[in-house]
């Protein structure tokens, strides 16, 4: 980078503040060019130099973060980051702040801030560079599904259970995937084979995100649990915290969370998922690898791709961040690049398709 991320501090910790600047301030790209303890302060020393990116708290006096992001959404986009302590009890508006265009989560603890923050210093120095890469075009809201992507009207239950499971969809994603997965899991009917996705979140939000995507498709999307089956019409997204992989069970498929190390930064990890699948699915499945910063994918993908399963990239004009399916790309391991809203007519509308 030729000029440093100008990074702008929102949170009334004064503690916060000052350990986040400390933290960003260890990497030689990144400036902080100031810190406001509420949104109205913020907004008017923003009038005199726009930054890069802003860090923002949720909770916070005068003016809450979702609704600083709305306005600065409307007014003058830039990327944001939501740094929040709230836990399973505020996951929902942290999830409203991702909708309203915030490009990512970090978590705060309730304890031990500062140990917690001088740790994750290098994750949080990831997630300003990714952010400072946005594509802020793509950072919207989801639409409604277009009559040609349609939700299809659910199909007896006891009717698809009764059929083979045989055929699986891996899906991995990071930055901007929350809405990207939205788009795609609407486009798909509840014909579809078995879903499978990891997507680049922190703990205790997972199940609030998956929720959030079961009412809004046609599809039974879930957070994973150990020992779920992979079933037509379900998408189970990993927990965040864990891994998750595709095991076999008789002549089924079925889905291992676990604990274990980060692997390209990040737990859970798309290529954990991918390589598995590789394994387990071979030419049985589909994977698709979407938005996001870094390589956590790319190897995986390859391997599926090496095991004759049909791999797709999303590309880079529909990309918030074009780093996963970039490297993807690079490494030789995708058979389509496809723009984000194309992507689910590329994939099988039953468990009776062909690839």
């Amino acid at each position: 980078m030729t000029q440093k991320i100008q990074v702008f501090i929102v949170d009334d910790s004064a503690v916060v503040r000052q350990v986040l600047q400390a933290a960003l301030s260890q990497d030689p790209d990144i400036a902080i060019l100031a810190t406001a303890q509420d949104p109205l302060f913020a907004w008017d020393r923003m009038q005199r130099q726009w930054p890069d990116v802003v860090i923002l708290d949720i909770e916070m006096p005068r003016m809450d973060g979702v609704t600083f992001l709305r306005k600065i959404m409307q007014e003058h986009p830039l990327p944001v980051i939501i740094c929040s302590s709230l836990a399973e009890s505020g996951a929902q508006i942290t999830l409203d702040a991702l909708a309203a265009g915030a490009v990512q989560i970090i978590q705060k603890p309730q304890t031990g801030l500062k140990d917690f923050l001088q740790k994750d210093a290098p994750e949080i120095i990831r997630a300003v560079k990714a952010a400072a890469r946005a594509n802020l075009r793509n950072m919207r809201s989801s639409r409604s599904p277009s009559p040609e992507t349609a939700i299809a009207p659910p199909v007896c239950a006891d009717l698809l259970l009764q059929k083979s499971t045989e055929k699986v969809i891996a899906v991995g994603t990071s930055t901007g995937g929350t809405q990207a997965l939205e788009v795609l899991l609407r486009a798909l009917p509840v014909t579809v084979p078995g879903i499978v996705v990891v997507q680049h979140m922190p703990e205790k939000f997972t199940a609030a995100f998956a929720a959030r995507l079961n009412t809004i498709s046609a599809l039974e999307v879930r957070e994973a649990r150990d020992g779920d089956r992979v079933l037509p019409g379900r998408a189970l997204i990993a927990p965040g915290g864990k891994h998750m992989r595709l095991v076999r069970s008789g002549a089924q498929f079925a889905v291992q969370v676990f604990d274990g190390p980060l692997v390209k930064h990040h737990r859970p990890s798309v290529d954990v998922l991918f390589r598995s699948v590789a394994q387990v699915a071979g030419r049985n499945a589909w994977g698709v690898i979407m938005t996001g910063m870094g390589d956590d994918g790319a190897q995986g993908l390859l391997e599926m791709h090496q095991a004759g399963a049909r791999t797709i990239a999303q590309d880079e004009s529909s990309c918030v961040v074009f780093g996963m399916p970039k490297e993807a790309i690079k490494l030789g391991g995708v058979d389509e690049v496809v723009a984000l809203t194309h992507i689910a007519s590329r994939l099988p509308r039953s468990i009776e398709g062909t690839r």
